[in-house]
């Protein structure tokens, strides 16, 4: 379906236009007109659909039609401040030739950030994309009016949800106007979202594209390997991958910064983002990735949803994601807007388990590559723990007797002479 079709102000179309967009992906096809319509929506679709265009541009087509500019007429929630920013870019770009306006509000910036986000709040943005515990803050300072909202968006509920936004979302809902227009947005729907949208809807169509599937032009593959083997093997696919723009993802900040050094060490251009960073150092890093000045970056989750770099070429899996639906928003990175990319996930002993879950999930199994039998000397080599610990798979020699007995003939637990239990989890 071609965006002209929809009825939009021909402004708006412009700023489609403008932008080289021509036909509607299934999710807009499906949600922009029943948005128009005015109904309640539950969408159902991962990143990478589209969706952002699915609510971005009926709202701005009614807030345009509807000439009014005095109040914030659509807010939309969403749960970290890249994609709060990621959807500011996007409504700055598909509004450029109509006037409407709009601010992202998030936590992690300056005073001057906290006074900007007070003033267009004061002032009436037409659209406020906001992460809940900054837009709390606001609010609890007084000077917040929704009372004349029309339109309310909750962009990846379920990644809300679990990041326990619950609280701060019932009090932001308290405080809107009770006629509005609201829309939610969910790459899964658990029991926690399903509750949440039946007291926030008001009888909703329900719109929902393929749920938990990696894009179809995502390459998606295997290396099944020890820690040991990893960084030698990242080395390798990176230097035959000159040029190219490539995410490497690991689940914990301590990893990524690891990793970050190990590649500068080795005079690749990398960057890094996690948690650790600060917002300005964190916008740095994304502009100099998206101006490619920097080939490589290596993140944590908090890019593998709402990110959208045009022509990520490869994900890495440095390990395997706790959760099966981050394993699809992670690749998901690549292969956008029928583009073709790669994804390749280095799976340790301790992933096993992970990984097969993520194949039940996604339905099929992802093809195992061979490790390159340079790096088959590693495979038996004993692996230091971490901060000068033992190497794995040799037993502590028993303290006192060297009979496996304490003194006073009481035998040690566990088999061998050993206390016996569970390895913890240390990712």
């Amino acid at each position: 379906m071609d965006f002209s079709e929809f009825g939009l102000h021909p402004d708006l179309l412009d700023g489609i236009d403008a932008l080289n967009f021509t036909t509607a992906t299934p999710i807009q096809e499906k949600a922009i007109p029943l948005i128009l319509q005015g109904k309640d929506l539950i969408g159902i679709a991962q990143t990478g659909t589209g969706k952002t265009a699915a609510f971005v541009l009926p709202i701005i087509h009614m807030i345009m039609e509807s000439g009014e500019s005095d109040f914030i007429q659509a807010l939309v929630i969403v749960p970290t401040r890249e994609l709060a920013m990621q959807i500011d870019q996007a409504v700055e770009a598909y509004s450029y030739f109509t006037g409407v306006s709009s601010i992202a509000i998030y936590g992690g910036g300056s005073g001057k950030d906290f006074a900007r986000g007070r003033e267009a709040l004061t002032r009436g943005a037409d659209i406020v994309i906001a992460t809940p515990g900054r837009l709390i803050s606001h609010i609890n300072m007084g000077y917040v009016d929704f009372s004349r909202l029309r339109f309310l968006v909750l962009d990846e509920a379920d990644r809300m949800l679990d990041m326990g936004f619950l609280p701060d979302l019932t009090r932001i809902i308290d405080n809107l106007n009770p006629k509005r227009q609201s829309l939610l947005f969910s790459a899964t729907m658990p029991q926690g979202v399903m509750r949440l949208a039946k007291g926030l809807l008001r009888n909703p169509e329900t719109v929902s594209i393929a749920l938990s599937k990696p894009a179809e032009g995502v390459s998606q593959s295997a290396y099944m390997l020890n820690d040991r083997q990893k960084m030698p093997l990242i080395t390798d696919i990176l230097k035959g991958r000159s040029g190219e723009r490539i995410l490497i993802f690991s689940s914990t900040k301590q990893v990524v910064a690891q990793l970050y050094q190990r590649l500068k060490a080795k005079n690749f251009h990398a960057g890094m983002i996690s948690s650790d960073l600060e917002q300005a150092d964190r916008e740095q890093v994304m502009l100099a990735f998206r101006n490619r000045q920097v080939d490589i970056l290596v993140a944590t989750d908090v890019l593998s949803r709402g990110i959208d770099v045009e022509g990520i070429d490869l994900v890495i899996n440095y390990d395997v994601p706790r959760d099966a639906e981050d394993y699809v928003h992670r690749i998901g990175r690549t292969a956008r807007a029928a583009r073709k990319g790669a994804a390749l996930t280095l799976v340790s002993h301790p992933d096993l388990q992970r990984f097969k879950r993520i194949e039940k999930l996604i339905g099929n199994e992802i093809p195992k590559l061979p490790v390159p039998s340079h790096l088959a000397s590693l495979a038996d080599a004993p692996h230091r723990k971490p901060h000068g610990g033992r190497d794995e798979g040799k037993k502590r020699p028993p303290r006192g007797r060297g009979d496996g007995k304490r003194p006073g003939g009481r035998r040690r637990r566990g088999k061998g002479g050993t206390k016996s239990g569970p390895p913890k989890d240390n990712n």
